[in-house]
């Protein structure tokens, strides 16, 4: 088993391209720390929030802003094994995790429709929450640039709609926090080679549906965001630019040829600007 001290020169050495110029990329272009921050680093278990969690600890050493972080974990309701897991992953990295419980996955196993979209919503609403009773004002997660991409093309596919995940949003409901995803322009498969060249295991979603298989290192599922990720790989066998070409559309939205568009909840057409 690697020590703290590989896994951590891994991080700058070997996966410096692919994660951590790429980390450092995201937080200088998109502006998501300022000076004084405190900023809860949100790990659910997986290999996608730890390793945001051992970036954000090399910024802190290494970093120009002078800023502090809080490790939390929510337990959602994760059964002994998971919860076990998540707890040696923080040993092994060395990652001072504060754990906090809630009743998310009881919940969103009641409902019949929209578990996932309704876990996620708690979640989010529980890790604001507690971010702020820490007198933190922002909250960041793991999400990386293939869910990105495939956020766009979902929003494309089956809602008809041009739209992303952003790299920053002000919360609506918690005043004076915000969200951010330092991750936002590091690729999955540059994670999945950092976990298995340090010879990590981490839990997967470990929900009341994929429990029974969630530490592991298998990467299945059914849903629709699935479906997405397996259309993406499909296009990049052809066009190996096909994902980054997706990430970069909502970098050149021409405004000449779109037909309507939304702002401020208002919705606009082409012909009003008096074409």
């Amino acid at each position: 088993m690697k020590t703290v001290a590989e896994i951590e020169k891994s991080l700058i050495t070997k996966f410096r391209p692919t994660i951590w110029t790429k980390f450092a990329k995201a937080v200088t272009e998109y502006k998501l720390i300022n000076e004084g921050d405190k900023i809860a680093v949100c790990i659910s278990g997986g290999k996608d929030s730890f390793l945001m969690a051992k970036c954000f600890q090399e910024l802190v050493k290494h970093g120009k802003q002078n800023f502090t972080c809080e490790y939390l974990v929510m337990d959602p309701g994760y059964n002994p094994l998971n919860r076990k897991a998540v707890e040696d992953n923080a040993k092994i990295l060395g990652v001072p995790i504060r754990i906090f419980e809630s009743n998310v996955f009881d919940v969103a196993a009641s409902q019949t429709e929209s578990p996932c979209y309704l876990c996620a919503r708690m979640r989010r609403g529980f890790l604001y929450a507690k971010a702020q009773e820490l007198g933190c004002n922002k909250i960041a997660l793991g999400h990386h640039f293939d869910d990105v991409a495939e956020t766009i093309l979902m929003g494309i596919l089956y809602n008809g709609q041009i739209q992303t995940m952003m790299p920053r949003l002000n919360s609506k409901n918690f005043e004076g926090m915000q969200l951010i995803r330092p991750m936002y322009r590091v690729e999955e498969e540059a994670v999945k080679q950092w976990r298995n060249f340090n010879e990590l295991s981490f839990i997967q979603c470990a929900c009341r549906f994929t429990e029974t298989c969630s530490v592991c290192g298998g990467e299945g599922g059914d849903s629709k965001r699935f479906e997405i990720k397996a259309l993406i790989k499909n296009l990049c066998q052809n066009n190996p630019q096909a994902a980054q070409n997706i990430f970069n559309s909502v970098y050149n939205v021409n405004l000449e040829a779109i037909i309507g568009y939304r702002k401020g909840g208002e919705r606009k057409y082409f012909w009003e600007d008096g074409f």
